[in-house]
């Protein structure tokens, strides 16, 4: 009989006879952005160290290469061999053969990534960087086509999609082509936030770092398309950490950027802006204050407003060091005002200031916050916010505001002083609020009334004044109904203090006294207590008295008196009763009768 079974012949066969023929592939899920994380974590990029992640990348397409037994020639030849859809077919196949073109992508990544630190001093390296994201680019098509195949779930297809767009949108960024680098990069944000969904809450966190990561450069990309017309959070993108070199960035754009702060003008003076560090921070903070709006968290905030805090110290320096170059410079002009850079310098501290009292004003609303919630949630440990914290803040930023009132060349300036002591008012309001809490959880009634009234009429003054930069007003008038409630809570309590005093029959109203029984044994009261299990009776272990020191002075003056001789007042032996010398004693027992001489 002939061997060969035709194709009808193929449908009856056993399919327990042919595992094999009817077994379905394997289907692999592959990880990638939770893969690669992980490892940049863990060799190098934690420090930014690219070098020691490309040659862990290295080491590990070595080790897969030799455990995979995908060898490229031995010793002496070498001979290329890739990866393809053959190796996951069959019995010895497995996902690893999948990483060898992901490691290789990375390797080239670090490399691109480490000449673009070493590019700073060496410009010739840029070239050797764009070589090397090329490469990648390459090793990511690889991957993508490899996970496309059907060995590979939906997941790993979309994680091999969005990772393949963000290294070419990484190429085309380095090499200033922004259309096709924002296409890349917002395919590749899409590609995330669509995964991002699918996938459990356990899981997101690197999704959505990853999606806010791509934010900076997109808008960046934006701005040099043109799409936007001013610039965009650069503030935000440092506050990230994801723009390290902003100085470099904001000298590649366009020059009609900076020269328009060739100049600036501050409370109706114009004066010009030399120094070009002077120049990038004054263009960073355009947009500071939709920045900070835009963080949803406190301490968010609270970083963008730092990192504003040193890039503005930066640029103080930068001025004095200027003014120490050109003595000239200090010479006021002729008006007896100071001179256009010192109006500067005065400008920048001016700013740095209110960024500091911004930051202040952060932490203050991120510390009622805590207090309120440490209040919902009493019974659960930790520290605890307290009212006495917050007023400590308030004093920080009066202190903050009388550096502000003592600006040089600002002295004189009647409507800025007046600003500046509106709103020191308003934040004496606010300080004397928290203090009057505090008085009254140590339950002292009167001073909290008062702090209370003095909280309102602070609160009352700075009303009728609007400062430009920081308007109060809707938060002192909610200040104003919210004391009146707890002053008259306050005084409630100290009316019901005062009456709480116990009536006697002799002696009328009494002072409640904490005394033991003894010590007010002449007072008539009646104690309920003296029946109880403790009767506040006596005191056993009496409280420490002063004495008088015994006075040493006699004791030591006793070794130097000289007393005198009483001989002839005592009777020697021999002598009669009535003789001379007998002294009184032997007259008395003569007269007596005692005396007589003895035989």
């Amino acid at each position: 009989m002939d061997s060969k079974v035709s194709l009808n012949d193929k449908e009856n066969v056993n399919p327990e006879s042919n595992v094999q023929a009817t077994a379905a592939p394997k289907i692999y899920t592959v990880e990638i952005l939770k893969l690669i994380k992980e490892m940049q974590q863990q060799h190098g990029l934690r420090h930014g160290d690219f070098q020691r992640y490309r040659g862990y990348c290295t080491r590990r397409v070595k080790r897969l290469r030799k455990a995979l037994n995908i060898p490229q020639g031995d010793r002496r030849h070498f001979k290329k061999k890739e990866v393809t859809t053959g190796h996951l077919e069959g019995k010895n196949s497995s996902e690893k053969f999948i990483q060898i073109p992901l490691m290789l992508a990375e390797r080239a990544w670090a490399y691109a990534m480490q000449l673009r630190q070493e590019a700073n001093s060496e410009p010739r390296k840029k070239f050797h960087l764009i070589s090397k994201m090329r490469k990648a680019c390459v090793y990511s098509l690889q991957l993508q086509t490899l996970i496309c195949s059907e060995f590979c779930d939906a997941r790993s297809k979309l994680e091999a999609e969005a990772y393949n767009a963000w290294i070419h949108g990484t190429f085309h960024f380095e090499i200033s082509e922004w259309k096709e680098a924002a296409e890349n990069l917002k395919k590749s944000q899409l590609v995330y936030e669509n995964l991002l969904q699918a996938l459990p809450e356990e899981e997101q966190g690197i999704y959505k770092a990853k999606i806010e990561e791509l934010n900076p450069s997109l808008r960046y990309c934006a701005y040099n398309i043109g799409e936007s017309a001013n610039m965009n959070d650069l503030m935000e993108m440092r506050g990230q950490g994801l723009l390290d070199n902003l100085g470099a960035l904001v000298a590649q754009t366009k020059t009609e950027q900076t020269d328009a702060f060739q100049a600036t003008e501050w409370r109706g003076r114009k004066v010009t802006v030399r120094p070009q560090k002077v120049r990038l921070f004054l263009l960073s903070i355009q947009d500071l204050d939709k920045s900070v709006e835009k963080a949803k968290e406190h301490q968010a905030k609270i970083d963008i407003l730092e990192n504003a805090l040193l890039d503005c110290k930066d640029a103080i320096s930068a001025l004095k060091d200027e003014i120490k170059q050109d003595p000239k410079l200090r010479v006021p002009t002729s008006d007896g005002q100071i001179s256009g850079i010192q109006y500067l310098l005065t400008y920048l501290s001016y700013s740095r200031l209110k960024m500091t009292l911004e930051r202040n004003l952060c932490l203050v609303a991120q510390s009622k916050q805590s207090m309120k919630e440490s209040t919902e949630k009493s019974n659960e440990g930790g520290k605890r916010v307290r009212p006495q914290d917050i007023s400590r803040l308030y004093e920080i930023i009066l202190q903050n505001i009388t550096e502000l009132q003592q600006l040089n060349g600002l002295e004189s300036d009647a409507d800025y002083q007046k600003e500046m002591e509106t709103l020191g008012q308003a934040f004496k309001a606010f300080r004397c609020y928290y203090i009057a809490i505090t008085l009254v959880n140590l339950k002292r009634w009167k001073e909290a009334v008062s702090m209370y009234e003095r909280s309102t009429k602070y609160a009352s003054e700075a009303i009728k004044f609007k400062v430009k930069e920081f308007n109060l007003s809707d938060e002192l008038k909610a200040l104003i109904k919210k004391i009146e409630g707890s002053k008259f809570s306050a005084h409630a309590y100290s009316v019901l203090e005062t009456d709480g005093q116990e009536e006697t029959v002799l002696y009328g109203k009494a002072q409640k006294s904490s005394k033991p029984l003894f010590e007010r044994l002449d007072q008539y009261k009646e104690d309920q207590t003296l029946n109880s299990r403790n009767p506040n009776v006596y005191k056993l272990t009496p409280e420490m008295e002063a004495i008088p020191c015994k006075p040493l002075f006699f004791d030591l003056a006793l070794n130097f008196i000289e007393f005198p001789s009483l001989e002839d007042k005592v009777e020697s032996p021999g002598k009669k009763s009535g003789a001379p010398g007998a002294g009184i004693s032997g007259f008395v027992k003569g007269f007596l009768g005692w005396g007589g001489e003895k035989k």
